[in-house]
């Protein structure tokens, strides 16, 4: 299998659960991207403590304040990131940042629809736009034809929550904001795919599994899944897509769940 190669990497809620995971796997590949953006809120608060000492550890690693349902936070990153990478672009932007309200559906309200949604799929809408020039770049600076997240990606963290036509969970967790935001974003991933496609750029909505964070757990149960398993498989998956899975949503073992 190829192993995923890329110069530069984005990774948003970094600080812990699978962001955090995500940063931890590309410091350990035998080739490890050049920059590894890691954002999230608050980068000298307590919970961004690991991510800090993965910092000081590894020069490669940056870590950039993003709040991604602020768009002039999303900007402020955007040309924070391109200032260190000078001429070359972003090969992968991974959308990661989430959030979840374990509500019934009956409790759900005006206030949580709308924090659900902005966070979820309004923020990696405006990701993509804000990296787009960055991302195409990268695609104008790799060689050869074809797509691929070694040379432009945009990855958005989706979940099997979002899939109409399954009811995965429902017993355990309702979450309708949550699942409501997935389904949308899964959407979003589709119109990138077809819009980004001619810029060189590969769009896919990805569902990491049932996995062990802060997040997974939030509805009193254990997932089956652990962070590692979970970012291992991702990237096996993500080092194998071609311009034919664009706009695809496969899980964190590469099977299609249906939309």
């Amino acid at each position: 299998m190829a192993e995923l190669c890329v110069c530069s990497v984005l990774v948003t809620g970094a600080n812990r659960g699978l962001g955090l995971g995500f940063v931890q796997h590309f410091l350990r590949m035998p080739n490890p991207p050049q920059w590894i953006f890691a954002t999230c809120r608050d980068p000298k608060g307590q919970r961004a403590q690991e991510l800090q000492n993965l910092a000081s550890k590894h020069p490669n690693v940056v870590i950039i304040a993003l709040e991604v349902a602020n768009p002039a936070s999303i900007k402020a990153a955007a040309a924070k990131v391109g200032e260190h990478l000078g001429g070359s672009g972003l090969n992968l932007l991974i959308n990661n940042a989430g959030m979840v309200k374990p509500k019934m559906l009956e409790a759900e309200t005006l206030e949580d629809m709308t924090e659900t949604y902005t966070t979820n799929t309004v923020g990696p809408l405006l990701m993509g736009q804000a990296f787009l020039p960055l991302l195409k770049k990268a695609a104008q600076g790799s060689p050869g034809s074809g797509l691929s997240c070694s040379k432009a990606a945009i990855v958005n963290m989706s979940s099997i929550g979002g899939s109409i036509a399954s009811s995965f969970g429902w017993e355990l967790m309702q979450i309708t904001s949550y699942r409501c935001s997935k389904a949308a974003l899964n959407m979003l991933s589709r119109c990138q795919s077809l819009a980004y496609k001619e810029h060189g750029i590969l769009c896919i909505a990805l569902h990491p599994g049932w996995v062990q964070t802060d997040m997974g757990s939030s509805a009193g149960h254990t997932p089956p899944v652990t962070v590692d398993d979970s970012v291992q498989g991702m990237l096996k998956v993500l080092s194998s897509l071609s311009e034919k899975d664009t706009g695809a949503f496969l899980d964190w073992e590469g099977n299609v769940i249906p939309w």
